[in-house]
């Protein structure tokens, strides 16, 4: 992957429905290098797909949490498993340091996020749980 090719990814994270013929104007390309980039970078899997962002309005103000988990590594695709059947995680990444895992989780109440976080505390392998409840979004680059 290029300078070329990262300008486009960025162009694209800005608006994805930016019309092939701006997108090769503004990077002083011809369409159909453009678009033979973006189909290249589709086949590569570095681009997996297109995606709409809504705000905290849109989205019915749902209530987040930032969930920090210490796990036994032992237990830890048994515990990915289980996490991916609750459709209140949004997202889970590993990390590095004092938790091993980060949860984005979404609920419609105080008292389901009360539940929801039980439920993660209770998982079989999980040693300890700390919680951030999101308030408001300030900056989001998120691509």
């Amino acid at each position: 992957m290029d300078d070329t090719d990262k300008r486009l990814i960025n162009a694209l994270a800005a608006n994805a429905r930016l019309p092939v013929s701006t997108l090769a104007a503004d990077l002083g390309l011809a369409r159909t290098t453009v678009q033979a980039r973006i189909d290249r970078l589709e086949r590569k899997g570095i681009i997996t797909g297109y995606t709409l962002r809504l705000n905290d309005t849109a989205t019915g103000a749902r209530i987040r949490a930032t969930v920090l988990l210490q796990i036994d590594p032992h237990k830890q695709i048994g515990i990915i498993g289980r996490l991916k059947a609750n459709h209140h995680v949004e997202e889970t990444f590993t990390a590095s340091g004092r938790f091993d895992l980060v949860l984005q989780i979404a609920a419609e109440t105080m008292p389901e996020l009360d539940r929801i976080l039980d439920q993660i505390g209770a998982l079989d392998g999980v040693k300890s749980s700390e919680s951030l409840i999101r308030l408001t979004t300030k900056i989001n680059r998120a691509i």
